[in-house]
């Protein structure tokens, strides 16, 4: 058998040869002999086949078996004679040709190996910058708008046009084409105004009326909104305003502080500015973060750390974004894509030059996490799908149950890790104002 191996680079490599005949038969009837010993075929004893019926019974299958040894054989020799070690390489290996001719098999396999990354100088590329600066005018907000929220509502005595700002207690039904629809009717339904609740332009019909009046308001719904058979349409609301509220005052003072810091029963007005000066900061803080500084910073990492990318994550890539892409294809162009080799190539070359930056980032990733020492456990994993579950007011149990099902989790784990070590590399880097 002629083995010739050939590393194309640090994280590819294609093993040749060429498999006679010989090889193939003396393979099969090795496979024979050991299956004659356990074979059970009617009319002989167990142990006792002759190796000719075993040949004739199973016929294909050994065939098969023989020339799947062979290419084992392949590369196992391949590898040893490249210094390869099977725990270097990455995914299955990929038979690339596999022609059959009377008196031989020419085969040809490719194999991929985790790219070895020189992270250099990394720190060297993350760049300084200023902590965001909140202002006490952005805490006074804050505190305001938090005020505002725990206020109650109560009726206004005096009947005067509604402004924005003021909660409307409604009574209305919706027609689109003269027709009533399904959900479009309420009973002392309370809108405040101004708050984007209900469709584009229906909020800003109601400021300028008052209590006791009835109003027709005119509205288009949004192109994509959720029901299907309104969305884009032209719809006529009648309108009953039954009353008005509004948020009363409440006083901004250590009272307060006690209401929202609970625990805290020394806490004072003072304690609450700090604390919503904290909070306004790490939301600055996350915002600029995932906004800007962790975007700039990874490309910066693909563009400044050089390795070999396996061809084949980069080909599962390309899989996965084609996948996606037919979608949203006609049957028509995905039939003419599998009539046509050279049309279906040109696709998946528009998806290159993005797969491979996003396997050079998630190899980066990986290898940062461990220059920097970022785990992210699966305990992790599940304690952060049960938190955005019980915030979407779903069951966290079932949530979690269907992403493991789905395979998901890996992906959110591996997410997490960039979030993390993207963030401490980032957290070095803070110059405070």
């Amino acid at each position: 058998m002629e083995i010739k191996s050939n590393k194309i680079d640090s994280a590819n490599a294609v093993i040749e040869a060429t498999i006679l005949k010989e090889v193939i038969d003396s393979n099969l009837e090795k496979i024979a002999k050991e299956l004659a010993k356990t074979a059970s075929i009617q009319g002989f004893r167990k142990g006792k086949v002759p190796v000719a019926i075993v040949k004739k019974q199973y016929g294909e299958k050994l065939v098969q078996d023989a020339e799947a040894e062979a290419l084992r054989e392949v590369l196992n020799k391949g590898l040893e004679e490249l210094s390869i070690d099977n725990s270097a390489l990455i995914g299955e290996p990929n038979i690339s040709k596999f022609e059959k001719s009377d008196d031989k098999i020419e085969v040809a396999v490719k194999v991929a190996m985790r790219p070895e990354i020189e992270l250099g100088d990394y720190a060297s590329m993350i760049k300084e910058f200023d902590k965001p600066v909140v202002s006490d005018a952005d805490v006074e907000k804050r505190i305001k708008e938090i005020a505002e929220s725990q206020a109650p509502l109560t009726d206004i005595k005096r009947n005067r046009k509604m402004k924005e700002g003021d909660t409307a207690v409604i009574d209305f039904e919706g027609f689109v084409d003269g027709e009533a629809f399904e959900g479009g009717k309420a009973e002392n339904f309370e809108l405040r105004l101004g708050s984007g609740q209900f469709i584009p332009g229906f909020e800003d019909q109601l400021i300028g009326v008052k209590r006791d009046e009835e109003v027709e308001i005119n509205v288009t719904f949004p192109a994509e909104y959720q029901a299907k058979n309104l969305a884009g349409k032209d719809a006529m609301f009648k309108v009953k305003v039954n009353g008005i509220k509004v948020k009363d005052e409440v006083a901004i003072d250590d009272e307060l502080a006690k209401k929202l810091l609970p625990g805290q029963e020394d806490a004072t007005l003072e304690e609450l500015q700090k604390q919503v000066k904290i909070q306004i900061e790490n939301e600055e803080l996350a915002k600029l973060y995932n906004d800007d500084l962790k975007p700039e910073l990874l490309e910066a990492f693909v563009e400044g750390i050089k390795f070999d990318l396996p061809e084949f994550v980069v080909d599962q890539e390309i899989d996965m974004a084609l996948n996606k892409k037919a979608q949203s294809m006609s049957e028509e162009e995905i039939q003419e894509l599998r009539d046509n080799a050279d049309k279906l190539n040109e696709l998946r070359d528009t998806f290159r030059e993005e797969a491979q930056r996003s396997v050079k980032a998630t190899f980066i990733i990986d290898a940062l996490a461990a220059a920097e020492n970022v785990k992210v456990e699966e305990q992790e994993v599940m304690q952060t799908i049960y938190y955005e579950a019980m915030q979407m007011g779903q069951d966290p149990q079932k949530a979690y149950e269907q992403y493991k099902d789905s395979g998901y989790l890996p992906a959110i784990q591996m997410s997490m890790v960039e979030d993390k070590v993207l963030s401490q590399l980032l957290n070095s880097k803070i110059k405070e104002a």
